[in-house]
């Protein structure tokens, strides 16, 4: 049955991550909250980390690569330990204040990475600034898309849980709960 929750994981976060195939506004993306959703609920750490990373590899693929890769995946490997973070406390508060933090973190990480490829701001304190100053337009759509997404993954999958049993992660093998029937 476990299985069965596992692959429902893995195909959500393989549809976000095609997802980036089809138009979309600039940086109206899902990576942070694939990235975020994997940590959460992937059981096993290395999948939490592993899955999100191999289907933004795969998408990656077919859009192509760029000198900031390195960056765009160093941001979703802490992205997605602040889904391990919050994996005990998944309620609508702590997953907006993930998926605003991710939003934040992604726009520090891959605009430093951007400063420091160098090439299009100066190596200064004040190139530094100009290269986030830079960025900030496209931040509207970068947390926009994380908002969106976030939602989309976290209640999307509390609703499938919700009607399939089955992807409950406190079943049993045998399908039963391992709640204790309450007593008057």
């Amino acid at each position: 049955m476990m299985k069965s929750r596992l692959y429902v994981l893995a195909a959500i976060v393989l549809a976000a991550a095609a997802s980036r195939l089809l138009p979309h506004p600039p940086n109206f993306t899902p990576i942070a909250a694939m990235a975020l959703f994997g940590g959460a609920y992937f059981q096993h750490r290395a999948v939490a980390f592993g899955a999100p990373l191999a289907a933004m590899l795969l998408s990656d693929l077919l859009i192509g690569f760029h000198g900031g890769m390195p960056f765009v995946y160093a941001a979703i490997l802490l992205i997605s330990g602040m889904g391990l973070a919050i994996r005990s406390r998944l309620n609508p508060v702590w997953i907006g204040g993930a998926a605003l933090s991710a939003s934040l973190v992604f726009f520090v990480v891959t605009n430093f990475g951007v400063w420091l490829a160098g090439g299009l701001y100066p190596f200064t304190g004040a190139g530094l600034v100009s290269a986030f100053v830079a960025a900030i337009p496209f931040f509207g759509n970068t947390l926009a898309g994380d908002v969106m997404y976030t939602v989309l993954l976290f209640g999307g999958f509390a609703l499938a849980e919700r009607w399939f049993p089955v992807l409950r992660k406190e079943l049993t093998p045998a399908g039963l709960s391992t709640a204790r029937p309450s007593i008057g």
